[in-house]
Parts: structure tokens; C-alpha cells; sequence
């Protein structure tokens, strides 16, 4: 690759680190996109031996590019996101991917379409886990941050991607537990 093409595709990565997201971290501030997709990398590489038959470093590749289309449109909290926002998004993942050069553009491409479609386990391993990283991010926020919906929210995000594996299933429950000792008084309440 060509440095200055390289360096034209790290501008681009830069801006992962400059837009926020929604999630607040626990010393006070708003997350960035690539924080939050470092953190799924770190994920993704921590629960690799909970998956010996799956491609981990084709699932690291997911968590590490997943949002790169936050880096022309921002982050919009999946509870605000419209199917016009998705297709937005997708387009600009494509012209990202078709400006690329040879091999990552076909790399790319495939993996784009494999996670978009969850037709392999590693995509759905990525699906589940980057829900996850969600709800351990506000968990770790101060209960303060958190909008009203959100403490529902946090008991069902990414159940259904994690039921099809065992190990995410177990990490989804613990991360229930964590959500309902962070607002007691809230889920207390709730309890039949």
C-alpha cells in the first residue's frame, strides 16, 4: 500500500476516536466509537478459548472494523437509529470499502456482508458480544447517565444474539445481574 494511501485510511479511522457515542465511561465523559471498538476487540480476544472451533481472528476483525461507518455518520443509540440511518450507514461502508485498495477491499466486502447477514458463527459471536460491551459501558457508568428506558434496556440488549452459544448466554445473565445491582431501588421494584 501506497503511505499515502495508508495515511488516508488512518484520517479516516481517526475519526472513530473524535465521535462519541452515546454510552458515558465512568470517570464522566461521553465513550468514543474507537474506544468502544477496542474494548470489543479486548473482548473478543479474552473469550477466545470459550470458542476453540470458531475463527477468533476473523471475529477480531469484525469487532475491530464494525463501526467504521460511524466515522462518516456519527453514532446514533440503536433506540434512535431509523432504517433511513442504517442505509446511510451501510453506504457509507461501501464507498469506504470501494475507495480501499486490493486486498482489503475484497477482504472487506465479504466481511461486511457476513456480519450484516449473521450467517456464520463468528458473526454472530461479533453480533452478541458488541450488545454486550454496551451494557458492561453503562454498568460502569454512573446510574445518573442513564435515560429512562435504559434500565429495561440493559435486562434485554442482546439477549437474542446470545442465546445461540452457551458461554454468551452465561455472560449475558451475569451482566443482567450487574444491571439490576446497579439501580436497586429501580429493579426491586420491578420484582414479581
Amino acid at each position: 500500500m501506497q503511505p499515502s494511501e495508508f495515511i488516508r485510511i488512518m484520517d479516516i479511522a481517526e475519526r472513530m476516536k473524535c465521535n462519541t457515542r452515546h454510552s458515558w465511561t465512568s470517570s464522566g465523559r461521553h465513550e468514543s466509537v474507537a474506544e468502544h471498538s477496542w474494548r470489543l476487540c479486548l473482548m473478543a480476544y479474552f473469550v477466545r478459548d470459550e470458542f476453540p472451533d470458531a475463527d477468533m481472528d476473523k471475529v477480531l476483525k469484525m469487532c475491530l472494523v464494525h463501526d467504521i461507518g460511524e466515522a462518516f455518520t456519527g453514532d446514533i443509540p440503536s433506540f434512535s437509529k431509523t432504517k433511513s440511518d442504517e442505509e446511510a450507514e451501510s453506504d457509507a461502508v461501501g464507498r469506504f470499502i470501494s475507495s480501499l485498495p486490493e486486498p482489503y477491499r475484497a477482504e472487506l466486502t465479504e466481511l461486511f456482508s457476513e456480519m450484516e447477514s449473521l450467517s456464520t458463527r463468528e458473526a454472530r459471536i461479533y453480533k452478541a458480544l458488541d450488545k454486550m460491551e454496551a451494557i458492561i459501558q453503562h454498568n460502569e457508568a454512573d446510574v445518573s447517565t442513564w435515560l429512562p428506558l435504559e434500565y429495561d434496556l440493559n435486562l434485554t440488549y442482546g439477549v437474542p444474539e446470545s442465546h445461540a452459544e452457551p458461554y454468551l448466554e452465561r455472560l449475558r445473565s451475569a451482566l443482567a445481574e450487574v444491571t439490576k445491582s446497579k439501580a436497586p431501588e429501580y429493579y426491586g421494584k420491578k420484582q414479581p
